[in-house]
């Protein structure tokens, strides 16, 4: 008996989202992806009840808030953490055969499935508690279990928005939350009128530009500038990179006629991302609340050092550079960034090879379903092994080079300080052009019927 089964009978008392008897139309999926956004939004500006924000340390998390689709103090405190972080678990159990299951069959898929979500609902509730419990919130007194059941209730409700979305809607809730929370940041922070508050004057970038060209300031306004022009670039860049891909010629059916399998350069998208900055975020989370223990807390301290952000960077570290030259702290900074880009690229691309086996897009995987949809390697017999040597020589490398690039990208556009975080936008950028093709896919679908049924 596997673990599976043992957990099986709770994975029944599960509520679950029912799948759709009959798949909707574009224009309902849209509606119901529109509404899961609504519903996130509403949350993230709804407070936990009983809580002192002036001495809570969710600030040293504020970097972790876009990517893990998150904000500290609201219902969506732990964001998609819990989602996250059990998907990383379960995945590093399954790759080292603690977890003996076939991924391949859909009943263990589906197990497989619902023990994720069951083991996500559990780390809602810890998670909530770590926040509430070691400082990141401070609960006022006698509130410290509401506060945790609201924070969990919160998290719980993510996790079946992003079911909903997954089976009702377009592309996925994880993707839909990210993205969104990174649209409404950066665009905030361009396009925000100018409001005085009672911590200061609020300003978009835009109106902050305008001003100091109307005064002749040009140096300044290229300055205030440079954010949004990072934006630009990784935008352009990701871009360019979703186009890339090697065809792999195929021929259909006994007819013979050819065609082509793309792979992608991003093959594994930005889901490596995804997982590595919620690891991060876990770590730092855990060397801060173990700071105060001594062997602990200078273990986690190092960690905590090696896949936290660089203070210093983008302009500020070429300024820093001019003014002081290469002093101890610029050097040290210079190393931590060095650091963290090499430690980010190496867990990226481990995740990306889980992913890419985990998900059904291995070589084995690909090679036996182009087997069952008649198709084969022109000059080569039709036999499953044959197109699995073929596509050896592909995705696994893709996937390795797919994997430190996206990483590599991501980790050079956070020490640019980007609008958003650099990682935040590589992750929008990506999410919505993969949300464009599915919506121009779907699109064709429905005015051409008899692809819909091919493809099915």
């Amino acid at each position: 008996m596997s673990i599976l089964d043992v957990f099986e009978p709770i994975y029944k008392l599960l509520p679950e989202v029912k799948s759709p008897e009959v798949k909707p139309a574009l224009k309902r999926r849209l509606m119901w992806s529109a509404l899961a956004l609504l519903l996130f939004f509403i949350m993230g500006n709804i407070t936990v009840y009983g809580i002192d924000l002036s001495r809570s340390l969710g600030g040293n998390l504020a970097a972790f808030e876009l990517i893990l689709a998150s904000k500290i103090g609201s219902l969506i405190t732990v964001g998609i953490g819990p989602i996250v972080l059990a998907s990383i678990i379960l995945q590093m159990l399954v790759g080292g055969k603690i977890i003996n299951i076939d991924l391949s069959n859909p009943k263990d898929r589906a197990r497989f499935t619902s023990m994720q979500k069951l083991f996500g609902i559990v780390l809602c509730f810890f998670e909530a508690f770590v926040y509430s419990a070691f400082g990141f919130l401070v609960p006022d007194s006698g509130m410290l279990l509401p506060v945790i059941l609201q924070i969990a209730f919160g998290a719980i409700i993510l996790i079946y928005l992003d079911e909903v979305v997954s089976k009702y809607g377009i592309g996925s809730g994880i993707g839909l939350f990210i993205a969104g929370g990174v649209a409404g940041s950066i665009g905030w922070r361009i396009f925000a009128p100018y409001l005085v508050t009672n911590v200061g004057i609020v300003e978009g970038l835009l109106l902050q530009i305008v001003g100091e060209a109307v005064k002749g300031s040009l140096l300044n306004a290229f300055v205030l500038s440079v954010p949004i022009i990072f934006v630009i670039v990784i935008f352009l860049v990701v871009v360019f990179a979703e186009g890339m891909h090697v065809n792999i010629p195929i021929t259909v059916g006994r007819s013979g006629a050819t065609s082509r399998f793309p792979v992608k350069f991003l093959y594994v998208s930005n889901l490596p991302v995804i997982l590595a900055m919620a690891l991060y975020a876990n770590l730092q989370m855990w060397a801060i609340a173990g700071a105060n223990i001594p062997i602990l807390g200078t273990m986690l301290g190092a960690v905590s050092y090696a896949t936290a952000i660089p203070r210093v960077g983008g302009t500020a570290l070429f300024e820093a550079i001019f003014l002081q030259g290469l002093s101890g702290i610029v050097i040290a900074e210079i190393l931590h960034a060095v650091l963290y880009i090499a430690v980010f690229v190496v867990i990226c691309v481990v995740f990306g090879k889980f992913w890419v086996e985990m998900a059904g897009q291995g070589p084995a995987a690909i090679s036996e379903q182009l087997q069952k949809a008649g198709m084969s390697i022109p000059g080569f017999r039709k036999d499953p092994r044959i197109i699995r040597q073929i596509l050896d020589r592909y995705i696994p490398p893709i996937t390795i080079l797919g994997s430190a690039f996206v990483a590599l990208l991501a980790g050079l556009a956070d020490l640019t300080g980007a609008l958003g975080s650099g990682t935040g936008i590589l992750l929008t950028v990506g999410i919505v052009y993969r949300l464009y093709e599915e919506l121009a896919r779907e699109q064709l679908m429905e005015m051409h019927p008899l692809l819909g049924r091919l493809f099915k």
